[in-house]
């Protein structure tokens, strides 16, 4: 039973790291009807900036804000020089312009960085432990499940409470008729991207803490991850977003604390074919959502 409880706490931490990624994901597909792939750059640029901060000299402390703060101005650049100039195309040129982004800057870091990673410096308490109840659970699981979970709710307050957060949820639900009631497209736009960027930064934060290292293809792999829980809880579904994302996340650990030690390899390939199956009975995932039309 201990280590049951151990794995779900260790499935919860991971589960929401994706759910903050899946969350910035659904969060653009409400306004613009685009799965951006570019999503996962957001977490290279916030890898390589926490490795140069590190050069400079800068603490975890200092960094964490610094690369919450970069992910958000990267996102809402990114769209200024890419995805504004794609409004109002066809869905397929929009996803082909994230391909796109995701490529040249993957390229630009090979090109002017480095095609290797960059180690950095783990914090050092990722690695304690604590008795609850008798209980070891890590100490990273549960900053993560503290901090996603206040993240979470401030996005949802600011969601539920602001006006910014009304027209977005307006925009989301039919764009047009936001219009007429005099929401402004670009600044929703912009406003849903720095939303976006800041809890990619977040979650970029926790990654690379665990991971200690930079790379060109840093955010593919948290990218896909996002992508697939948003796409498990159905796309363009903000609470959705974060019950696909925990949900992915307590699949892998479950996985991993039961296949045979030759077998953990094959952990992403058989999630994949277990959310196929799901894919058969619930296409749109576990909460369905009314398409408007996008900007």
């Amino acid at each position: 039973m201990n280590e049951l409880i151990q794995q779900i706490v260790d499935g919860l931490g991971r589960g929401g790291i994706y759910a903050l990624i899946a969350l910035g994901i659904a969060v653009i597909f409400g306004v613009m009807h685009l799965v951006n792939f570019a999503h996962g750059e957001l977490i290279t640029v916030s890898a390589y900036s926490a490795y140069g901060l590190f050069q400079a000299g800068w603490n975890w402390w200092v960094i964490v804000p610094a690369v919450i703060l970069i992910a958000g101005m990267t996102s809402v650049v990114i769209e200024f020089l890419a995805f504004r100039w794609v409004r109002g195309a066809p869905d397929f040129t929009m996803l082909m312009t994230s391909f796109g982004i995701h490529f040249v800057v993957q390229a630009l870091f090979v090109m002017y960085v480095s095609a290797n990673f960059r180690q950095f410096p783990r914090p050092d308490w990722i690695f304690n432990t604590v008795k609850i109840a008798g209980i070891s659970f890590e100490v990273f699981d549960i900053a993560v499940i503290f901090f996603t979970l206040l993240t979470l709710m401030g996005t949802f307050w600011i969601l539920q409470k602001t006006m910014f957060g009304i027209s977005l949820r307006a925009a989301a639900e039919d764009f047009d008729a936001a219009r007429l009631m005099g929401v402004r497209s670009d600044r929703i736009i912009r406003g849903a991207f720095a939303l976006s960027g800041v809890l990619a930064g977040v979650a970029a934060v926790f990654w690379l803490m665990r991971s200690g290292q930079a790379g060109p293809a840093a955010g593919l792999t948290p990218m896909l991850k996002g992508v697939l829980a948003a796409l498990i809880g159905g796309l363009g579904s903000l609470g959705g977003a974060v019950l696909g994302g925990v949900t992915l996340g307590l699949v892998e650990v479950m996985l991993i604390s039961r296949l045979p030690e030759g077998l953990v390899g094959l952990t992403d390939g058989i999630v994949f074919l277990l959310i196929a199956f799901l894919f058969v009975f619930r296409p749109q995932g576990f909460i369905s959502v009314r398409r408007a039309e996008r900007v």
